[in-house]
């Protein structure tokens, strides 16, 4: 597995990254442990959690991956990156959820209960909080580096000017960088190219894009707008209506079209296509993979040896650059 710089940071980290959101519900935790075992063996050795995972969960499951990938590092935690994620709502009271201090205090003192662990390699914002100052969120961050519960930190599913604000408030504060920004990105999803991708290569942020196989459409196994496989992303778990509300349209199901033709043309499957493309683009750290079974770990773990031509790229471009617009709530 190749390794590369996570943006300006000294850390090196392999270029795809295992996401861990079905842990506890779509994937039991007997499979969970193999498919990071998989991962291992492979020389994956960056994990991405979040508190509120699995995704969708509620009551007592919610947290559930954290301790599932805590059991799992038990005896070998020093040998992989760990990432997690708050923000996120975790119980009923106003001060559960978002990014001010007390919240994320409480947040990462809980996570690493639930992963078992001092540390955490690094510790992401899930979500903005339009509803806290940026300035008490850095400064919480800054605690958060400066105790030793994290090495670094970073936002997911953030705006490009958001993370441009953040980052000129850190530098007027004198408080910890952000490092890293974990945006949805996808041959069917590209905005981010416009604006977020330019900041972060011209700002030393790595970019760890989740959802590259856009919630296995860019699989090539669903062909057409007719009732999803229930044991998929789009007809099982919490998040199956975010994912439809997302891909599940005329449009993306055209272009799947376009991208499967040009698959077959080049002689690549089309996971590994869509998978190789993501970590082909400029300023991509890394790739979060997004399996649930151990029998779909060989075939993304194959997409880090493809090598794609300027011709090739041009035609995946070409096929899909009207995803570079767009809705960026769906």
């Amino acid at each position: 597995m190749k390794l590369t710089r996570l943006g300006s940071t000294g850390l090196k980290v392999s270029r795809m990254c295992m996401g861990t959101m079905t842990f506890g519900t779509q994937t039991a935790e007997p499979d969970a442990f193999t498919i990071l075992d998989a991962c291992a063996q492979a020389g994956v050795n960056f994990i991405d959690v979040a508190d509120n995972y699995p995704l969708g969960s509620e009551g007592e499951v919610r947290g559930e991956t954290e301790r599932i990938v805590g059991r799992w590092l038990k005896g070998r935690r020093h040998n992989f990156i760990l990432a997690t994620k708050g923000s996120s709502p975790m119980g009923p009271l106003p001060w559960d959820s978002g990014n001010s201090r007390k919240h994320l205090l409480d947040a990462i003192d809980a996570s690493l209960k639930r992963l078992d662990t001092d540390y955490v390699d690094l510790y992401q914002l899930h979500r903005d909080d339009p509803d806290t100052s940026i300035d008490e969120t850095l400064e919480a961050l800054d605690t958060i580096v400066k105790s030793g519960r994290a090495r670094y930190v970073g936002v997911s599913n953030w705006t490009a000017w958001r993370l441009a604000r953040a980052l000129g408030r850190s530098e007027a504060l004198g408080v910890v960088k952000i490092a890293t920004a974990q945006p949805r990105y996808n041959l069917l999803f590209r905005q981010f190219e416009r604006d977020l991708f330019p900041l972060c290569q011209e700002d030393g942020i790595g970019t760890l894009c989740y959802n590259p196989l856009a919630g296995g459409l860019l699989t090539g196994k669903h062909r057409d707008l007719n009732a999803p496989d229930a044991s998929g992303r789009f007809g099982q778990g919490g998040a199956a209506k975010m994912y439809k509300e997302r891909y599940w349209h005329e449009r993306e199901f055209e272009a799947i079209g376009k991208l499967s033709k040009i698959a077959d043309e080049a002689g690549i499957p089309l996971l590994r296509l869509s998978l190789a493309w993501v970590m082909a683009q400029p300023g991509v750290t890394c790739a979060i993979l997004g399996a649930s079974k151990l029998a779909q770990m060989p075939e993304l773990f194959a997409a880090n040896e493809v090598k794609l031509d300027a011709a090739l790229l041009a035609k995946l471009d070409e096929a899909t650059h009207e995803f570079r617009m767009g809705d960026a709530s769906r």
